[in-house]
């Protein structure tokens, strides 16, 4: 999992990116598609056509990491492909990278009786 402040800012990048993009391309098209400094500490999350693969650019203060993260099963849930971002919270990117509804998660046990 990758280590996330709380106080830092997480953004979807609607719609779709090309995936072949390393850290500069990704960095570039945070500044110029999504007008936002990309050096600015905020995570940015993008996801390729297919759906299954996701990549984070960071920039921690010293430099730029790019993550990468492939499902071998399904989807990653997205926003509507419309232009601009989306901010979640770092729970709700938990829940994305885990393959989870992250617009509405649901607990998986619910007890049937008090004890």
């Amino acid at each position: 999992m990758i280590p996330v402040p709380s106080q830092v800012r997480i953004w979807l990048a609607v719609g779709r990116t090309d995936m072949r993009r390393g850290m500069q391309g990704l960095a570039l098209q945070v500044q110029d598609t999504l007008g936002r400094d990309p050096h600015a500490g905020d995570l940015y999350v993008f996801r390729g056509r297919s759906g299954n693969l996701v990549k984070i650019t960071w920039h921690d203060g010293l430099g730029i990491s790019l993550y990468a993260k492939r499902l071998e099963k399904g989807r990653f849930l997205w926003p509507s492909p419309a232009d601009g971002t989306v901010s979640i919270s770092p729970a709700q990117l938990a829940y994305m990278l885990d393959g989870i509804d992250w617009r509405n998660p649901r607990h998986t046990f619910r007890p049937e009786l008090a004890e």
